[in-house]
Formats: C-alpha cells, structure tokens, sequence
C-alpha cells in the first residue's frame, strides 16, 4: 500500500509539472515573389524573397497571473535557402507579463515601427520591394531592455524600449511607441534616438488607420534629423509622409499608396517619391497569391536607389512582380 500511494503520488507531481511546462508553438512564413526590375534603364528578372520566417513561442502560467514568455524568430531566404542575417536575428526574447505590464530582454524589432509605417503598410506587410523605402527606421533591435504598460484606457497601450551603445562609436538607442484602439480608428505614434557619437540620429512619426468595412484608409506623417545619414556626416532634417488605401471586396484586395520625402536640409536635391499599386488574392486564411507595381523616383542624391543616375538625371527604380505567401 505503502508503494502504491508513493508511485500515486509520483504520477500526481509528474502530471502537474507537466500542466506547468510552457506551451510552446511553432509559426513562419513562406513568402517570395517573381519580379522584373528595372534600376536606372538596367532591367533585371529576380526571385526575391520578402521576410521570410520561421519562430517558436511559448509562456508558462506562474501563478498568480504572472507569465514568462520567450520568442525565436529566425529570418531566411526562400529563393537561396540561406539565412538572412544572424540566426535567431529577427527576434530572440524572453518576457515577464501580469498586472503590471510586460518586461522584455533581448532582441526584437522597434514598436515605434510597428505603431507607425508597418500598421498602414497595408499590402504587403512591408516586406520587400514593395514596402516603404522612404521610412528612416534608425533603431537598434539588439541588446534591448523593454517595458509595455497594461491598457490605462481601453484599447490605449504604451512601450519603451532601450539598449546599451556597447562601443563602436554607438549612442544608446532609445525607441517609444504608443497604439490606441477606439473602435474602427487606430491610433499611432513612435519615437527613437539612435546613430553614432559623430552623428545622433532621430526620428518621430504618426500614424491613424481608419476600418470603413470594405474599405481601409491610412495615413503617416514622419519627421527625422539625419535618418538616411552614412553615420559620419549630417545631412539635417526632412519631412516625409505616405498615404495608403485597400479596397476589399470577397477574396480579393485592392491596394494603393502613395509617399513623398522632402529634401534634407543640408543635402540638395535629395527628395523622392513611391508609388504602388497590388492586388491580393486570398486562397485561404493562411495562403495569398499577389502581384504590384512599385516605382521610386529618386532624386540626384540617390538616397533611395542606390546613387544618382549619369547625367545628372535622377534615380528611378521599379518592380512588377507577382508571388506567394503562406503563413502557418
């Protein structure tokens, strides 16, 4: 009896550890398309792969409402099999959530982004060449100590994150995001300091996204100092601002956007535009086929396309591209 209310025991010890253990998921995306690009009248086909993941996720219930957490995101690319940057490079994380909010340590992409330019990035969840190549995202997504408040108001969430400069000439980055939810009408804005010691870098964005039903309106306004800036030299201020727009009509999605970057105040002729145009085809909830146009008109500068064009004419890019993506 004695040996049977032990090995009881056991198996009742054993079965609420197991109930303890975190829940662990795995998740990616497959995403590439077949484009012919033209840079400067040079007309290219590619295979290009747009951000394509793999990652695993997992909590474990503490007690008391208090949860850890961890992520590993690793970035690949379809077209080659290679990876696209350092494993475990587009996000490693680990997080304590409750009441309070939620601490985060490790690597993870800027929510100053996310609030901003990737939640209007209606199309192609800015991935790609489609996405918008006028956005001066300057910060640093490694090293970071992070903190999300719990909601004050329904719908309204804040977050800071920061990380050390670790040498190298690197300031400490500073990156701030705020998300507010009233109904059909988000809210956004973003904030980070980065850059060098020779040239600190900043830039400051608002967001509103507006969900009619079958038809999507956003918008974003962004001012940075030295943004686009090779880190030794300072180029100044700009202004640059995008409006996108979806039309969904059964499976099928429409998709416009439109952004214009002014000059830097200290570099001539360095404005640009974006133009796309897409059409998404859902096969499912998980699987799209797509296609779009994309069009950058660069200025003498060349910021955007890579350096101005013989001449003295400006720098144009372009892509019509056609792809799959899948998410599981």
């Amino acid at each position: 009896m004695k040996h049977t209310l032990v090995i009881a025991a056991a198996a009742t010890l054993a079965c609420g550890s197991a109930l303890a253990q975190s829940s662990v998921n795995i998740y990616g995306r497959f995403n590439v398309t077949a484009e012919q690009q033209e840079l400067n009248g040079v007309k290219t086909k590619v295979l290009n792969n747009n951000a394509s993941r793999i990652g695993f996720k997992g909590t474990e219930d503490l007690g008391g409402g208090l949860t850890a957490g961890f992520v590993l995101e690793h970035g690949f690319n379809v077209d080659t099999g290679t990876p696209s940057g350092a494993f475990w490079g587009r996000q490693s994380e680990v997080n304590l959530a409750g009441g309070f909010g939620m601490l985060r340590l490790g690597t993870f992409t800027s929510e100053a982004y996310y609030a901003t330019s990737d939640y209007i990035g209606l199309h192609n969840h800015e991935t790609g060449t489609s996405s918008d190549a006028l956005y001066a995202y300057i910060g640093r997504n490694s090293n970071k100590v992070g903190y999300r408040t719990p909601e004050f108001v329904k719908g309204l969430s804040l977050e800071g994150a920061v990380s050390a400069g670790e040498g190298g000439g690197r300031i400490r980055n500073y990156d701030f995001a705020g998300n507010w939810q009233i109904g059909a009408l988000h809210l956004g804005f973003g904030y980070e300091k980065a850059g060098t010691r020779a040239v600190p870098a900043k830039q400051f964005a608002v967001s509103g996204l507006y969900d009619f039903g079958s038809f999507i309106l956003g918008g974003m306004v962004q001012r940075d100092t030295d943004g686009y800036s090779d880190g030794i030299t300072k180029i100044g201020n700009r202004t640059n601002a995008r409006v996108s727009a979806a039309y969904i009509l059964g499976s099928s999605e429409f998709h416009v956007n439109v952004g214009s970057a002014n000059d830097y105040s200290k570099l001539a002729d360095s404005s640009a535009r974006q133009y796309t145009l897409g059409y998404n085809y859902n096969l499912s909830k998980r699987t799209k086929v797509y296609g779009y146009y994309t069009e950058i008109d660069d200025n003498k500068a060349g910021l955007y396309t890579g350096g101005p064009r013989g001449g003295g004419r400006q720098g144009e890019f372009s892509s019509l591209a056609a792809g799959v993506r899948h998410n599981f």
